[in-house]
């Protein structure tokens, strides 16, 4: 087979096997069949003339000689879309599709809002947002950038720091009317704390006083749950008090349907920030992307800004 055969959508479709390791996940991502993802791979390592990856009844892994060809696929396929940028920058129009990830309850209440926005200004540019409050391989799942809360330490992608996310503990009306109003940080051992399973510690809570000394207390209670939105419902429904993001309850402190308790005892706060795809981070219409979020999520409620 002729070396002309290495086209674009072959290399296209190893480099998405090899990050992700499987055929029938990668022929749903593009749309196509598994026996053309097969095909189409068999076809590229003809052309080539080496083995890329190897096939086992559960994973597909590269060889060595897929593991350096790889490298060299991104980097092509990189050029060449970024020259597709360029050549329609000359027109002024940035096109293409953005993948996002994003935690839920600020997906839901937030990123969608800016995301809207986002697209009136820019109409040609499409946006596949993935919602989950757990981690996800960004380069495996083809994501371009994503909004996590909580310290990150994977160096392998660009971090930018959006600010910190302001916490507060929170009530109803209804809840604190039946069960008393805590005075001091021990009172919480006899109320029923709405704690976030997918936290780590989230039983103990450590405030600080205005005296500036450290309270740690033990925050439990009947609901545990992962999501933050199901934190909203339990807090509207008296079910007990949250340790909350202000942005989730922000709405809700406005209409006094929760309230603020023990406000001279301040929670720490959460580091928001953007992760992005190193080989990613140079296409036009992700550039616009960031710098779009970087300006506007430090305008919500509860964010603390970065200061650059």
């Amino acid at each position: 087979m002729d070396k002309s055969d290495v086209t674009l959508e072959r290399l296209r479709t190893f480099v998405r096997v090899a990050e992700r390791g499987n055929l029938s996940a990668v022929a749903r991502e593009l749309g196509i069949g598994q026996s053309t993802v097969t095909r189409q791979l068999r076809e590229l390592e003809q052309a080539v003339g080496v083995p890329l990856l190897s096939r086992t009844t559960r994973r597909v892994t590269m060889t060595t000689e897929g593991s350096r060809y790889y490298a060299d696929c991104v980097q092509i396929l990189r050029l060449v879309e970024q020259a597709g940028d360029e050549v329609r920058g000359t027109r002024g129009a940035a096109a293409g599709t953005i993948r996002i990830s994003c935690t839920a309850g600020f997906g839901v209440l937030h990123l969608t809002r800016l995301i809207f926005a986002f697209q009136d200004r820019y109409p040609d540019i499409g946006i596949d947002l993935n919602l989950s409050d757990q981690r996800v391989d960004l380069v495996r799942e083809g994501i371009d950038l994503a909004i996590r809360l909580a310290p990150l330490t994977d160096s392998s992608m660009k971090l930018r720091t959006l600010g910190q996310s302001q916490r507060l503990l929170v009530a109803s009306p209804d809840y604190l009317a039946a069960r008393g109003r805590p005075a001091v940080p021990q009172d919480l051992a006899a109320h029923q704390c709405i704690r976030m399973s997918n936290v780590a510690g989230s039983d103990t809570l450590a405030l600080q006083g205005p005296d500036g000394e450290r309270h740690e207390v033990p925050f439990v209670g009947r609901f545990v749950v992962d999501h933050g939105l199901a934190v909203r419902k339990a807090l509207v429904a008296g079910r007990g008090i949250a340790a909350s993001h202000r942005w989730l309850v922000d709405d809700l402190l406005a209409a006094g349907r929760v309230e603020a308790i023990l406000p001279d005892f301040k929670l720490p706060t959460m580091p928001l920030s953007m992760l992005i795809v190193p080989e990613r981070a140079g296409i036009a219409r992700v550039r616009l992307l960031i710098d779009f979020l970087v300006d506007e999520i430090g305008r919500l409620p509860g964010i603390e800004r970065a200061r650059l």
